[in-house]
């Protein structure tokens, strides 16, 4: 069942065009993986489904429901709550460094939860509900021992994992990943690669901005190959990785693999 459509998604800075027409669609569980050199695209395309960049043209739809349309006027409210529907985890984790990691997990759903007329006992209720889906979470990316630390008490790749949790408190249809491991030192990108994995197992669904060439083979199940603003290539990672057809992957494969050895 197809649960994200993009349509045609164009989006210039002044005279640049960065993204010239892209169009794809993605299952429900399905993990879609992103590669291609720097300026080709992928971020600002991650960051217009996230709403971070307002598309010039084209469209995208969340399970039926057209989530943003470029000829439509969108108010600050209603562009606040179509975001909802995505998560994203940046590659420079973006945690407040002034709250503990239960209180960046939780900041979020509390503020969303004020805006909901609820009694004293309700609410009450469903703040201890978000604090213990919180301290699941933490458990899930393996650092329930870490809930009272602060980010600067963290190792990046802990704090990369505690981005992935505050992503998923808000429970997205659709997660988000902007070259996660780009900021980690190579030690630490295995440990934030194995968590997502790990949430592959659990059916959700997710499109990943990656340059880990083997994560992307080994774990995903729909690989975009972008270069100049379009798609060049799109398939199963075999195709993209043992067969590609176009010569501007293949070119991109070959300098991935001259750099890795």
């Amino acid at each position: 069942m197809v649960l994200l459509e993009v349509k045609d998604i164009k989006k210039n800075f002044g005279k640049t065009e960065v993204l010239k027409g892209v169009s794809f669609s993605l299952d429900k569980g399905e993990v879609l993986a992103i590669i291609g050199s720097s300026g080709s695209g992928k971020t600002t395309l991650l960051r217009c489904l996230n709403f971070l960049e307002h598309a010039d043209s084209g469209s995208f739809s969340v399970d039926g429901e057209t989530v943003f349309d470029a000829a439509v006027e969108y108010s600050d409210h209603e562009i606040r709550e179509k975001r909802l529907k995505f998560g994203l985890v940046f590659q420079s984790f973006n945690l407040f460094p002034q709250y503990s990691v239960m209180e960046n997990l939780t900041l979020a759903p509390k503020l969303a939860l004020k805006k909901k007329k609820l009694s004293a006992a309700e609410k009450k209720a469903a703040i201890a509900e978000i604090e213990q889906k919180a301290a699941e979470l933490l458990a899930r990316v393996g650092l329930a021992e870490k809930r009272d630390a602060y980010p600067c008490q963290l190792s990046g790749g802990q704090q990369q994992r505690v981005a992935i949790a505050r992503a998923l408190a808000l429970k997205p249809e659709i997660l988000c990943f902007d070259e996660p491991t780009s900021a980690l030192d190579p030690e630490l990108t295995g440990e934030v690669l194995r968590v997502i994995k790990g949430l592959k197992g659990e059916d959700r669904t997710m499109v990943v901005v990656t340059h880990e060439m083997e994560f992307a083979k080994n774990v995903a199940d729909k690989v975009i190959f972008m270069a100049d603003g379009v798609i060049e290539e799109i398939g199963t990672p075999e195709e993209i990785f043992e067969h590609p057809q176009s010569e501007k992957t293949k070119a991109f494969l070959n300098s991935s693999l001259e750099k890795m050895y």
